[in-house]
């Protein structure tokens, strides 16, 4: 039985994200609110106390640098604590704040900063500092920049972070109870942030969310979701997009001290430095320690796969209510200081659970971690709803869903599958686009997500794809790619897939292989290469990726089976464009540069059609 409508009526109180930055800094002043690593292996840090001084120099420094109530105010940064100061600044000067992804061009930063109107630029280091002066070239408006790192030779009309704090700093009328009162002027339907969707078609929109959206969003997770004084976090996916921000807005609120990761290629290193007790982040950072886990080879593999099978024993027990006993509870504790403890040291040794969005989970893979005693918390969102609509809880937990609505939220399943939502996070619009805003938002306030799901009859919320994304083929058939791409993440031969066949007759897949084992594999078969275009191009190669990858779908439909795969040598990542900031692929993208290689996937199409 499905249902076509779930709910959590319990109230989350109005307020400001202004409120709650003082209510965190009254609740934990002397304790460690930000730190971030000094060396490879050392920690330096801001108490709540020196960040909330920090924030109060910035606002005041907006204010003197000409910003008022309502201007805007852009941040160009990777993530560190100045993120998070100045974001709070801006917050508390009443200035609209309007995140940008560090990876973007200087062109799609002029576009950022000419629509919203932003007249000033916080950027971190010399290279965003160029790309931020070539962007407010190409604007209408003068923008100031301010460089958190600044190059030896500072540029004209460029500020350095030291200098602009000096400006607030040089507010004397503006001390602790005067600058309270200035901050409270904000009010729950105040526009608190302007983020820029990173859509695939056209210009992307900006979705206004107001004081009431996010912080709503912080109290109905904050009910759900365990987090205490005691907790540590590793904050590493953009805060340009709203998951990582509003829960570190969640994690600052809570006591929960936020550690900065230098970057995602450092984030195991430093991870075991911070040590966190809960990390919020995307499948595909499941997806890698996963395969890094599975890779072993020779002896270290059979020892993995052993104890992969006694945790797949013991999560049949734990998910039914039991805990495993004797012999098998001996050889899960043999498996855990063998394998398991390994993967919980790498992150840190003292993880409590994880929490993932920005896309579907493989329900294999979330069981793999559940398994081995590191729970992963699915939910879902969008940008537009601030984010969270639901998420499963160490209570409520099932996996292959997202969970159950989150308090104050109402989850509608309408006629043709989409989504809807309604509820205090729901953006108050589009900026600049009231057209577009009534498109997705309708008269009662319910918004059209745009992802096709379904209740189960207990109220849990399951994703089965973007409504933009389902395949139609010359059939007429509709075929969700991302449950058949999930299918496959478990494979230890594949890094990627994307599934294509839009309008075709059959569907087929595009490969990134992983390429450790495939050419230890290659290796042990006696198959020699110079590159791994190289390798992907043998014969033996694509028939054992063909036989590897097809044999996992053989259960599927048959009109939702691939008949082909073709492989790429390089892997689809934000630096190449395949992907989104939040590491989703872009399809479109795909469409378009891959044409070459989709086209090869349907030579001679007619003729099979025939064969069969």
């Amino acid at each position: 039985m499905a249902l076509d409508y779930a709910s959590n009526d319990e109230p989350v109180r109005e307020t400001t994200l202004v409120t709650l930055f003082f209510e965190a800094i009254d609740r934990f002043g002397p304790t460690r609110a930000l730190e971030w690593l000094e060396t490879e292996s050392t920690l330096n840090g801001h108490t709540y106390d020196e960040t909330y001084l920090l924030v109060r120099r910035v606002s005041t420094g907006l204010a003197a640098v000409g910003l008022e109530r309502g201007d805007r105010a852009a941040i160009l940064s990777e993530n560190r604590p100045e993120w998070a100061i100045a974001d709070y600044g801006c917050l508390c000067a009443g200035v609209v704040d309007v995140p940008i992804y560090p990876t973007l061009t200087a062109h799609q930063v002029a576009y950022v900063l000419s629509d919203s109107g932003a007249r000033l630029l916080f950027v971190s280091n010399e290279e965003q500092m160029q790309k931020g002066l070539a962007a407010a070239a190409e604007c209408p408006q003068e923008v100031i920049l301010v460089v958190l790192d600044p190059p030896s030779a500072l540029p004209d009309g460029v500020i350095t972070w030291a200098d602009f704090l000096d400006k607030g700093q040089a507010r004397p009328e503006m001390e602790d109870s005067a600058f309270r009162e200035w901050a409270g002027q904000a009010t729950p339907g105040d526009v608190a942030t302007v983020l820029y969707t990173s859509g695939t078609t056209g210009d992307p929109k900006g979705v206004m969310l107001t004081h009431r959206n996010v912080s709503s969003n912080v109290l109905a997770a904050s009910t759900v979701l365990v987090i205490s004084g005691a907790d540590t976090t590793v904050s590493f996916l953009p805060l340009s997009h709203i998951l990582q921000r509003m829960v570190d807005f969640l994690f600052f609120w809570s006591g929960c001290t936020i550690g900065y990761a230098r970057s995602i290629p450092t984030l195991v290193p430093d991870m075991q430095v911070i040590r966190p007790t809960i990390v919020v982040s995307v499948p595909r950072i499941y997806e890698k320690i996963y395969n890094g886990v599975m890779d072993a080879t020779g002896l270290k593999k059979k020892i993995v796969g052993w104890a992969a099978s006694v945790a797949d024993r013991a999560a049949d027990l734990r998910l039914s209510g039991r805990e495993p006993s004797g012999l098998l509870a001996m050889q899960y504790g043999l498996a855990d200081r063998l394998v398991f403890g390994k993967v919980k040291a790498a992150v840190g040794g003292r993880l409590r659970y994880f929490v993932s969005g920005g896309g579907p989970l493989a329900p294999a893979l979330n069981r793999f971690f559940y398994s081995i005693g590191m729970t992963i918390l699915e939910g879902y969102g969008l940008t537009e709803t601030s984010p969270v609509t639901n998420v499963n809880t160490v209570e409520d937990f099932r996996i292959g869903t997202v969970g159950k609505p989150v308090p104050s939220t109402e989850v509608r399943i309408a006629e043709d599958g989409e989504i809807l939502v309604r509820g205090p996070q729901i953006m108050k619009g589009y900026y600049k686009k009231p057209d577009a805003t009534a498109e997705v938002i309708d008269s009662e306030g319910w918004f059209a997500t745009g992802d096709i799901g379904h209740i189960d009859d207990d109220g849990f919320l399951s994703i089965t794809d973007r409504k933009k994304d389902i395949i139609v083929t010359a059939g007429g058939k509709n075929i969700a790619p991302q449950p058949i791409e999930n299918l496959l993440k478990t494979n230890r031969f594949v890094e990627q897939a994307v599934l294509v066949g839009d309008r075709r007759r059959y569907c087929a897949l595009i490969i990134v292989p992983a390429f450790a084992p495939l050419e230890q594999w290659a290796a042990e078969a006696g198959i020699s290469f110079a590159s791994r275009a190289e390798l992907i191009a043998g014969p033996a190669v694509v028939a054992h990726m063909e036989s590897e990858v097809l044999g996992m779908l053989v259960n599927l439909a048959q009109y939702e089976r691939p008949k082909r795969i073709a492989l790429l040598d390089e892997e689809l990542s934000i630096e190449n464009g395949f992907l989104t900031p939040t590491l989703k692929v872009k399809r479109k993208v795909v469409y378009e540069r891959l044409a070459d290689v989709i086209a090869g996937l349907y030579e001679g199409e007619a003729s099979d059609e025939k064969a069969r």
